[in-house]
């Protein structure tokens, strides 16, 4: 339970620095990180893995890059949805999913 929190915890906050660093990207309150922080659980866990599946063939294809457009795409959703969390266009959620999901891996390799 405590890596969990730690691991939302450190999305949260790596999302306040993402917005603070990668124009077109941002979150107005620590709590609204929080939120996304969670969404962006909660969406890893159920919808990505089906996405991921009906993207396949084509994610062989690109050896494997499509899974960053799909991250991507998951992380403009996002920001289509939760009050305060803003992403600008396709460019800033690409940046920003591939910035969360390397502190997503550093998280998971430190817990």
């Amino acid at each position: 339970m405590i890596k969990i929190l730690l691991h939302v915890f450190g999305i949260a906050a790596a999302l306040l620095i993402i917005a603070n660093f990668v124009p077109g990207i941002s979150v107005a309150s620590f709590y609204t990180a929080l939120v996304v922080s969670v969404i962006w659980g909660l969406f890893g866990l159920t919808i990505r893995p089906l996405l991921n599946l009906l993207a396949l063939p084509i994610n062989l294809l690109t050896f494997g890059l499509f899974s960053f457009v799909i991250n991507a795409l998951l992380f403009w959703f996002i920001g289509t949805f939760v009050e305060g969390f803003a992403v600008a266009g396709f460019v800033p959620a690409l940046i920003g999913s591939a910035i969360l999901a390397i502190v997503s891996f550093g998280l998971h390799r430190a817990s």
